[in-house]
């Protein structure tokens, strides 16, 4: 079992930053992969970033030179600084890992970029 909660939402202006925080708890030593994912109103949620344990990321073409996806040492927290944010990143942000064929979201944080 694995728990994960997210923080850092909040409202801000357009172009400002903001940087969302995802702490793991449980069974952390079998967390590999970790993952943004994203959920505007009336829309899919759509996958944002990942990071292995090795640190490889990757990023939503929409996304890419303003977001960085990170992880402390301990592996225990990611991160994503969200930079020159845009009203259409507007989203309730989830943080995710998959283990084996187990899926675990934390409750989400909501961001809203005001224009």
């Amino acid at each position: 079992q694995v728990q994960l909660v997210e923080s850092g939402g909040g409202l801000v202006q357009a172009g400002g930053p903001l940087r969302l925080s995802c702490v793991a708890s449980g069974n952390i030593f079998s967390i590999n992969t970790m993952a943004w994912y994203r959920q505007a109103p009336g829309k899919q949620r759509e996958l944002v970033a990942t990071i292995t344990r090795g640190g490889t990321t990757d990023y939503v073409d929409s996304v890419k030179g303003r977001f960085t996806i990170s992880r402390d040492n301990a592996k225990t927290t990611m991160f994503l600084q969200m930079n020159s944010l845009k009203p259409e990143d507007t989203a309730v942000y989830y943080c995710n890992t998959n283990i084996r064929t187990t899926s675990y979201w934390g409750q989400g944080t909501q961001v809203t970029v005001s224009s």
